[in-house]
């Protein structure tokens, strides 16, 4: 019988490649997002992915619940979280959007594991991946809000490793930047216009973004490991930045 594993926000930033990859190691996987209530949706999400299930729950005590109903074991949970970062100049920034970080990349993944560890420890363990963020590496003009709440969340990795390690739970994460996703790097102008190339190839020692797919090599890695060693490690994924701009060939 296959291993099962929860995807939350299954639609934007590392869900995609998350599902993907889990897929492909063979996990049934359960996905989650809101936007799965629209029967279109989750149709479309679908499409071509064998063993893969909806959660539409908007609540994460929803979610947890919805998932333990369709099997008696998690292996693995992926909590993606993101928000949207526009640049707010902290003259001007409105609070809804300090509290909009919050509650999407803190308070939401916190109370999805929260209701998730009595049956985790019931189990006798699991995976947990929590998908946050580098950008407080290098923090940007107007990026209070955002680096605030991932700042957070990659100390509340670190303190629930030690709080769930005896119980053979192991949380760990995946801090990427510059990523593709439309949620923070779309297309339309980190790819497809000469001035957003050069901007990445500017910042990246890599000198591109991130494939999706890449990501979900990692999110694989981490869901299937088998070490209980490994766990409170926020593993940076953003091709050498920031320490400086890829170096011209020779």
């Amino acid at each position: 019988m296959a291993a099962v594993a929860l995807v939350t926000n299954a639609t934007g930033f590392a869900g995609p490649p998350a599902v993907a990859a889990l897929l492909d190691a063979g996990f049934r996987v359960l996905a989650h997002d809101a936007a799965f209530a629209d029967p279109d949706a989750w149709t479309d999400f679908a499409a071509g992915r064998e063993g893969l299930e909806p959660i539409a729950a908007a609540e994460p005590e929803a979610v947890v619940d919805q998932a333990f109903a369709r099997a008696d074991r998690i292996a693995a949970i992926v909590s993606n979280d993101h928000f949207p970062a526009p640049a707010h100049p902290p003259d001007t920034a409105p609070l809804e959007a300090l509290r909009g970080n919050y509650a999407a990349l803190l308070e939401f993944p916190f109370r999805l594991i929260q209701a998730a560890l009595p049956r985790l420890r019931a189990q006798g363990g699991a995976n947990l991946v929590m998908i946050t963020s580098n950008r407080t590496r290098l923090p940007l003009s107007g990026g209070a809000f955002p680096d605030a709440a991932r700042a957070a969340a990659n100390a509340l990795v670190r303190s629930l490793a030690i709080d769930c390690a005896a119980d053979g739970i192991v949380v760990n994460a995946v801090a990427p930047n510059f990523l593709y996703s439309e949620a923070y790097y779309p297309k339309a102008f980190f790819q497809e216009t000469e001035r957003g190339r050069e901007y990445v190839r500017q910042c990246v020692p890599v000198g591109r973004l991130a494939a999706p797919e890449e990501i979900g090599e990692v999110i694989a890695f981490l869901a299937t490991v088998k070490t209980r060693f490994l766990t409170g490690a926020v593993i940076d994924f953003s091709g050498g930045w920031p320490f400086g701009p890829a170096r011209p060939k020779p």
